[in-house]
């Protein structure tokens, strides 16, 4: 098992449950991901750059998107908690994640993924 499976395994529920639901919707929506163990954590990469994250912190789980400046759907879901470029949607509960957000969220973040900023 590599360190990014390890990482969602080893979380406490809820927090794996939704670990694992947003693994799962992130592999449907974009298979061309690859999931590797960055900076501690779960980092999706595309095509070499990094795409998204998953992070299990406190009380909550962020789905955090790296170009996320760029983005342009469903920004009023997602936070910045103090962080100048990342945005994320946040999670403390399997019941929190809309699976349509979800989804639109992150084909907006693959659509952007060529483009040079």
């Amino acid at each position: 098992m590599n360190p990014a499976e390890n990482y969602i395994l080893s979380r406490e529920e809820p927090f794996r449950s939704i670990l694992l639901h947003l693994q799962s919707v992130i592999e449907q929506t974009v298979p061309e991901v690859d999931l590797k163990y960055k900076y501690k954590i779960p980092f999706y990469y595309l095509q070499g750059k990094p795409f998204c994250y998953l992070n299990q912190s406190k009380n909550y789980v962020d789905l955090g998107f790296w170009k996320a400046a760029h983005l342009s759907v469903h920004i009023e879901y997602m936070t910045t908690a103090g962080r100048k470029i990342m945005r994320s949607l946040r999670y403390t509960s399997l019941e929190d994640i809309d699976h349509t957000i979800l989804v639109e969220v992150l084909k907006d973040a693959y659509k952007i993924k060529d483009e040079k900023y």
